[in-house]
């Protein structure tokens, strides 16, 4: 019995990169605070005591925007191509799940300034997030993938005969 599965002909999961793992932002925050102690606590001392509030708003703001782009970082895109379709699944950093299906036969993949795939009136940008140079690498894959999809090669028994 033969499977009914359609192969995958690529694969690929993408997410922004972040440069600064969370250890690397410990030592960043524990950096800022010193600094700002060096500085506000001779301020503070010689009377300008308003600076250190000001010193730990600017921590505080260093704090919370390192914390939205690490929210940010959760989300993801799940490329599949099959015989079939291209799926793209996307996570958002709340976790809700988005899923577009697009035809592989009618399947175009643009590349400008976005990586944009159309099929039959249908159209998905994909990697929003990435850097141009990913985004272009992924798009060049994907268009390959396609090729390969749509020029199949076949094995016959008289290619086998061949090399005997």
């Amino acid at each position: 019995m033969a499977d009914s599965s359609p192969a995958i002909h690529f694969s690929t999961s993408l997410r922004p990169h972040r440069s600064l793992p969370p250890e690397g932002f410990k030592w960043l925050i524990r950096a800022v605070v010193a600094a700002n102690l060096v500085i506000g606590l001779p301020l503070y001392l010689l009377g300008a005591w308003p600076v250190m509030g000001f010193m730990g708003l600017d921590v505080a703001l260093l704090w919370w925007l390192f914390q939205r782009n690490y929210v940010d970082a959760r989300r993801s895109e799940r490329l599949v191509l099959t015989d079939r379709e291209l799926i793209v699944d996307r996570v958002a950093p709340d976790g809700e799940r988005e899923e577009h299906r697009l035809d592989a036969y009618w399947l175009q993949v643009e590349q400008g300034e976005r990586l944009v795939a159309t099929s039959r009136g249908s159209r998905v940008v994909i990697g929003r997030f990435l850097a141009p140079a990913v985004r272009r690498e992924v798009g060049d894959q994907l268009r390959a993938a396609l090729v390969r999809l749509r020029s199949p090669r076949y094995e016959h028994p008289w290619d086998k005969e061949a090399d005997a």
